[in-house]
């Protein structure tokens, strides 16, 4: 179900530390097409035909000319973790499962992408894909 970028890699080892089987990253033995340090433009393609949704901390990933591009092409859905703080990976963590049952039923409302969603403090909203 979640695609942790390498931004949010902390966050996706921790998903599946504690059990979680719905989570892959970068590096992952159920994601061999996608190594450590693969490009955002190459993974995009292999994450969208998996129907997975990005959780990133890179903001600017739904802004940049190609990036946005691809998240039109692939219909890539996205949720952007932030606060006004720096978070770590269980900061991280404890945020994204206090907020996860709203961000699941905001998945369910938006349908198939592109969308982006943001997770803070205060809960979860949608993010405006740049005009592109």
């Amino acid at each position: 179900m979640y695609f942790a970028d390498e931004n949010t890699l902390g966050l996706g080892k921790l998903l599946r530390r504690s059990g979680r089987d719905d989570v892959v990253y970068p590096g992952h033995p159920s994601l061999p097409e996608v190594p450590l340090g693969t490009l955002d433009l190459d993974w995009m393609p292999v994450i969208a035909a998996r129907d997975l949704v990005v959780v990133t901390r890179d903001k600017r990933i739904r802004t940049r000319p190609a990036e946005l591009l691809a998240y039109r092409e692939f219909g890539i859905r996205s949720v952007w973790i932030g606060a006004k703080r720096d978070l770590g990976p269980h900061e991280q963590l404890e945020l994204f499962l206090r907020h996860e049952t709203r961000l699941q039923r905001e998945m369910v409302k938006r349908g198939p992408g592109p969308w982006a969603l943001a997770l803070g403090e205060a809960g979860v909203r949608p993010l405006r894909l740049a005009d592109g």
